[in-house]
C-alpha cells in the first residue's frame, strides 16, 4: 500500500532545528519516500528557513484565517526537503513567524505562541485545500500541531478533501505541552464544549498537548519505554489520566539516526582517520590522539577519555556528571571532554574544573558540529545519565562510533543499550544503571573504566556497539504499519477507505 503522508511539523533538519524534533523530520521523509510512500512536509516560514539559503518559489495560492475577532492573511512557499525530492511547504506570516527564534527568546516564550500555532494548524488545512494535497495520513509532530487533530474532529472531517485524512500525533517529548490561559480557547475558533477535563481544559489552562492526545486517530512517541514511563508519574506530566485513556492507540517507535552524516566510515570531520568495524582499533587510537591534541589534554590512549555533547541542564544528568568528576578529577586516571551550553550554573562549575584541572579535563561551552564529531569519534565511553530520555541520538551516534555509552536505563536508552552485566556480557554493548544518584553513575562508570582496562573484551564491545543496526529504514518501516493501522482507524470515524 502507497501512502500519502504529510507531516505538519515546525522543525526539519537542515531548514531549523532546537531538539530531537528536528532530526526526526529531517530524516524519516526520506526513509519513507525510500520505502516508495509519498511524503511532504508543511511547516512555518520561519526566519531561519528563509535566511538558510535554500530556494523557495511562490505557489500564488494566499488564504485568510480567522483568530478570534480578527481574520489573519497568509501565503504559501513551496521548495524541498535539501539532498531529497521530498516537498516542503511554507505558511509565511511574518507577523508570527519572522522572529530571531522559533519559540521564544532569552529563556521567554513568546507571548503569542498560542495565537501563532492557532494560525499555524488552520493554515495547514487551508492549505491542504488550496493546493490539492492528497493526504491519507497527517503525521503531527509535538504540541505547536496538536489542535489540527481536533480541527479534524470537530470541523473539518464531513467535508472533502478532509474526510479521509487520519492522524497520527507523535509526542516526542511530553514536557513541553503548549499549556496557555483559557481565554485563549477563544483563539482557536473551537466550540467551548470541547474546554473539558477529557478533551482540552488542563488545570483550568487550555492544553495544546492534551487536545491532541484526545482527538487524533493514534498517538505514538519516540521509543517503546517511553511510551510506557509516560503512563504515570512523574513522567507523565500530568498527562497519565488522558493516556491511559487512549493506552490501546498508543505506540512507541524509536527514532533511527541518520547514518549518512553519521558514520565513521565516511565523516569528512575526520580527515583521513575514518574508520569501520574492521580498522576501529587503529582509527579511534588516531582520532583521541588528535582530540587531546586539540583540547590541549595529555595524549595517552592508555588513559580512559569520557566524554557528553548536549544541554548543560538537570535533565541531562549533568547534577550528577559534575558530582562524579568533582570526586573523580583529583586521583581518578581519567580524562573528561564536555560540549555544550545550558544552565549558568554548570557553565561556572565545569570552567572552574576544566581550569583547577587542565590535565584531565576540557571543556567547550558552545555547540560545534565538527568538534560533536570528534569526539564521538575520539572519545572511550560517552555519558547520558538522563533523568528522562524520550528516545536519544547521541546513544545511537556513540555505538557506531565505537564509544561505548555509559546510561541511565530510562526511555530509549534503556531500549538502545544492553549493559555488561554477568549475565548480558555477550549482548552487551554499554554501560547502564537505574537509580538517579551520583553513586550510582560513579559506580557504573568505575565497571565501564575496569573493562576499558581489558582490552581483549573492550575491543569485542566495541564491535558489537558498531554492528547494531539503528537506521531509519528499520523506524520508517514500523510507521508504514502504524499509518496503515492509523489509516484503518480513521475509516471507523470517516466512513471511507484507505487506498
Amino acid at each position: 500500500m502507497t501512502l500519502n503522508i504529510l507531516f505538519a511539523t515546525p522543525e526539519a533538519v537542515p531548514l531549523c532545528k532546537t531538539g530531537g524534533l528536528g532530526d526526526v523530520c529531517g530524516s524519516l521523509p526520506h526513509a519513507l519516500t525510500e520505502l516508495g510512500q509519498q511524503t511532504a512536509l508543511i511547516m512555518p516560514a520561519f526566519r531561519q528557513i528563509l535566511e538558510a539559503g535554500y530556494a523557495w518559489e511562490e505557489t500564488g495560492q494566499t488564504f485568510t484565517i480567522p483568530i478570534g475577532q480578527k481574520r489573519v492573511p497568509g501565503k504559501l512557499l513551496r521548495g524541498c526537503l535539501p539532498a531529497s525530492d521530498v516537498p516542503v511547504y511554507l505558511i509565511e506570516q511574518a507577523d508570527y513567524f519572522d522572529r530571531p527564534q522559533l519559540y521564544g527568546e532569552q529563556g521567554e516564550d513568546y507571548q503569542d505562541n498560542c495565537e501563532r500555532f492557532v494560525f499555524y494548524c488552520q493554515a495547514v488545512l487551508a492549505a491542504i485545500k488550496q493546493l490539492e494535497l492528497p493526504v491519507d495520513i497527517l503525521h503531527c509532530h509535538d504540541w505547536s500541531t496538536a489542535l489540527l487533530p481536533a480541527y479534524l474532529k470537530t470541523q473539518y472531517g464531513d467535508r472533502a478533501p478532509w474526510d479521509r485524512i487520519a492522524t497520527l500525533y507523535t509526542i516526542h517529548n511530553l514536557a513541553y505541552q503548549g499549556d496557555f490561559w483559557h481565554w485563549d480557547m477563544a483563539l482557536t475558533g473551537l466550540d467551548w464544549k470541547y474546554f473539558n477535563w477529557r478533551q482540552m481544559e488542563f488545570y483550568g489552562n487550555l492544553n495544546f498537548m492534551k487536545t491532541g492526545i484526545a482527538f487524533a486517530d493514534a498517538i505514538s512517541t519516540v521509543s517503546p519505554t517511553y511510551a510506557q514511563e509516560i503512563l504515570r508519574p512523574p513522567l507523565s506530566c500530568g498527562m497519565e489520566g488522558g493516556l491511559r485513556h487512549r493506552q490501546e492507540d498508543l505506540f512507541g517507535i524509536l527514532n533511527g539516526a541518520d547514518y549518512e552524516a553519521w558514520n565513521p566510515g565516511t565523516d569528512a570531520y575526520l580527515g583521513e582517520n575514518v574508520y569501520d568495524v574492521h580498522s576501529f582499533e587503529e582509527g579511534k587510537r588516531a582520532c583521541k590522539a588528535e582530540l587531546q591534541r586539540s583540547l590541549g589534554l595529555p595524549v595517552d590512549p592508555a588513559v580512559p577519555l569520557l566524554a557528553s555533547v548536549g544541554r548543560l541542564v538537570d535533565q541531562k544528568g549533568f547534577d550528577l556528571v559534575t558530582r562524579v568528576m568533582q570526586q573523580w578529577a583529583p586521583a581518578q586516571p581519567a580524562q573528561w571532554v564536555i560540549l555544550g551550553t545550558g544552565d549558568p550554573k554548570y557553565h561556572q562549575l565545569l570552567s572552574q574544573l576544566a581550569s583547577d584541572y587542565p590535565q584531565k579535563i576540557a571543556v567547550k561551552l558552545e555547540f560545534s558540529n565538527e568538534l560533536a564529531h570528534q569526539i564521538e569519534a575520539g572519545a572511550d565511553m560517552f555519558l547520558m545519565p538522563s533523568q528522562y530520555e524520550p528516545c536519544g541520538l547521541n546513544q545511537l551516534y556513540s555505538l557506531k562510533y565505537g564509544t561505548v555509552p555509559v546510561v541511565r536505563r530510562t526511555g530509549g536508552l534503556a531500549d538502545t543499550v544492553i549493559d555488561a552485566s554477568a549475565g548480558t556480557q555477550e549482548q552487551a554493548t554499554g554501560f547502564g544503571f537505574t537509580e538517579y544518584t551520583a553513586l550510582a553513575l560513579a559506580d557504573t562508570l568505575q565497571r565501564a573504566v575496569a573493562a576499558f582496562e581489558d582490552r581483549a573484551g573492550w575491543r569485542a564491545l566495541v564491535r558489537r556497539g558498531m554492528g547494531q543496526d539503528w537506521s531509519w529504514g528499520r523506524s520508517a518501516t514500523q510507521y508504514v504499519e502504524l499509518y496503515e493501522e492509523t489509516c484503518l482507524r480513521a475509516q471507523h470515524r470517516a466512513g471511507v477507505s484507505c487506498p
